[in-house]
């Protein structure tokens, strides 16, 4: 096992099975996460790249099992910020000291590529770079979007498992989330991904799927984290111990894809009070502070609990472990 840890942080390459391996494997979790460590400061420095995050609607056509947000979710209190307060809170972020705004919605057909390209224009304006993170468009919409000045899109496949795909996301095509994200890629955006991890029926063998499929795509950010099971979902009972497996695919990925950006999910906090600390610890270089309003934050429930970045003591935290933070727009 030794060994192989120490042939993905030389090669950056592993197969299959050799990745299976190390995920079915605890006795040497320490030096995996320690090896990923190594390699994300090597690859990428001691910067922490925050993203200011704004949910913006939480109105959405899919029905994904896992998602608290999902359309037939009668027990959500919906909400859908304007423009103006979009173009707002991102002019306070950027006063505060960040340099790229995620604008995050679920799948919310009101905010067409033309609006939602006026929303990037006014925000460009400034010097910051723009990732969306919106959901399935067509190449059109997505042209229109980079033209506008957007510079990242984040699109998470979640699973690369097609049946189980297919189960957990009712009237959605595996075949089309692929085709976005190679849309994504050939426009030119910074293209993200990433796998839930922890979901029910989901094996080692296709988290090593997963893994391998991040790098044929060539990814440019993996963000990733474990099921936290929402009540309001046909998942609410299923179980929510994903946490240390979530790190593992997480190291795996940065031994493997050592100069990408991978952020210490929101999730991994929400499940232990260290977990974005450990994950820092673990591979992860990015932070995304929640920046929307307070009356709507709570409102955004993909899982329920979610756990706030404190702007204030987040540096110290990183002092404690080395780490500061970036002043750049951290791309690739």
């Amino acid at each position: 096992m030794n060994e192989l840890i120490e042939k993905a942080k030389i090669l950056h390459q592993l197969s299959k099975d050799e990745i299976v391996s190390v995920l079915k494997d605890n006795s040497l979790n320490d030096e995996l996460f320690k090896a990923a460590d190594e390699i994300r400061k090597e690859f990428k420095g001691d910067e922490v790249h925050l993203r200011a995050l704004i949910e913006f609607s939480n109105i959405c056509r899919r029905n994904c099992f896992y998602c608290g947000v999902r359309a037939a979710n009668k027990n959500i209190d919906r909400y859908r910020l304007t423009p103006d307060e979009i173009i707002n809170l991102a002019d306070n972020a950027l006063k505060t000291g960040y340099r790229t705004i995620v604008l995050q919605s679920a799948e919310d057909m009101y905010f067409t590529a033309e609006i939602l390209a006026g929303i990037i224009k006014e925000i460009k304006k400034n010097d910051t770079a723009v990732t969306l993170s919106i959901g399935e468009r067509s190449y059109e919409e997505y042209k229109i979007l980079k033209d506008a000045g957007a510079d990242r899109f984040l699109l998470r496949i979640e699973t690369t498992d097609k049946d189980l795909y297919k189960k957990l996301h009712p009237d959605m095509s595996f075949e089309n989330r692929i085709k976005c994200l190679k849309n994504l890629k050939e426009l030119g955006y910074e293209t993200g991904t990433g796998c839930l991890v922890g979901l029910p029926e989901q094996t080692v063998e296709s988290l090593a799927d997963d893994i391998l499929f991040f790098k044929e795509l060539d990814a440019d950010m993996i963000g990733l984290g474990p099921l936290i099971p929402h009540k309001d979902t046909p998942l609410k009972d299923a179980a929510s111990d994903g946490f240390w497996l979530s790190l593992k695919v997480m190291a795996l990925t940065r031994l493997l894809m050592p100069d990408i950006n991978i952020p210490a999910t929101t999730a991994m906090e929400t499940l232990r009070q260290d977990g974005r600390i450990l994950a820092l610890q673990s591979g992860a270089n990015v932070v995304m502070p929640n920046v929307t309003d307070e009356f709507h934050k709570n409102k955004y429930e993909i899982y329920p609990g979610k756990k706030s970045v404190d702007y204030t003591k987040l540096e110290e935290k990183l002092k404690q472990i080395n780490r500061t933070i970036s002043k750049d727009k951290g791309f690739r």
